[in-house]
């Protein structure tokens, strides 16, 4: 039996060594996307039986791709592709969907198929074993009731409330409640903190920063900067359209809130 895989992650070379590391397995055939739209794309022709699914993408994540599968009569099995916190990771043991932690090895992607083999030839067997030696219950709908019992439990996940700096030639993790705003500065990242301003660490650009910082209070205010909503000490509306942002450092910072971003903004205050 032919599996017909889809690669899903917005950056190329980690999409591109996966499907190197599949050509060693003759019965995996691999396409590629790069966003939630071209994954759904293709799901949604029906002839993608497995995905390989990176969670943290801009725009759409993983997470949404993987709950809108869920419509389809046949959805696919779902195997996250992942540098995810190992909260996120036991989450997905428990619940006997499949992971792949970056960078992915050889062995661990074998094992992970040979799972994948058993779940598409005998869905209707009665317990089957994950990759972890832990037993799934595959009676009814296996891979529905796993999908839902992820969803549930991942979505209760936090984010770490830190970010990793570069401070002295070391990496140090910094409360997010002491960054006043990240901004991207030419080629670098910047999180504007307490004590300074400090390189982010593993942070290439201001997108990959709003993702570490999902699901804390941060907003994009405009192309450049992400600023701490806990940090506002005033704002009021400026010419244009625009807001303008004091935020509570020592130094008063201004920031503009574009004109696009304005409704966004009063959302997440509330206002």
């Amino acid at each position: 039996m032919m599996i017909h895989a889809l690669i899903v992650d917005d950056e190329a070379p980690a999409r591109d060594e996966l499907a190197y590391l599949l050509e060693d397995h003759p019965d995996v055939r691999a396409r590629q996307a790069s966003n939630a739209q071209e994954a759904l794309a293709a799901i949604a022709r029906g002839d993608v039986t497995l995905v390989f699914q990176d969670i943290q993408m801009p725009g759409q994540d993983g997470f949404h791709v993987l709950a809108e599968a869920q419509d389809l009569d046949h959805p696919p099995v779902f195997v996250f592709v992942t540098a995810y916190d190992q909260h996120a990771i036991r989450a997905f043991e428990e619940n006997a969907a499949d992971y792949l932690l970056k960078p992915v090895s050889p062995e661990r992607l074998a094992k992970c198929l040979d799972r994948v083999r058993k779940l598409l030839h005998a869905p209707e067997a009665a317990h089957s074993e994950d990759c972890s030696g832990a037993q799934l219950d595959t009676s009814g709908q296996p891979l529905r009731e796993a999908v839902e019992r992820l969803l549930s439990s991942v979505g209760r996940a936090k984010p770490l409330p830190r970010l990793a700096v570069e401070q002295g030639g070391r990496i140090c993790l910094v409360s997010t409640a002491k960054v006043i705003l990240v901004e991207a500065d030419e080629k670098r990242v910047l999180a504007v903190t307490d004590m300074g301003q400090l390189s982010c660490h593993g942070l290439p650009t201001l997108a990959k920063a709003a993702e570490r910082l999902e699901g804390l209070p941060f907003f994009q205010a405009n192309r450049a900067q992400l600023i701490n909503l806990e940090r506002i000490a005033e704002f009021s509306p400026w010419f244009g359209g625009k807001y303008h942002v004091v935020m509570n450092d020592a130094d008063r910072t201004e920031i503009t809130v574009s004109r696009n971003r304005v409704r966004d903004f009063k959302t997440r205050l509330g206002i």
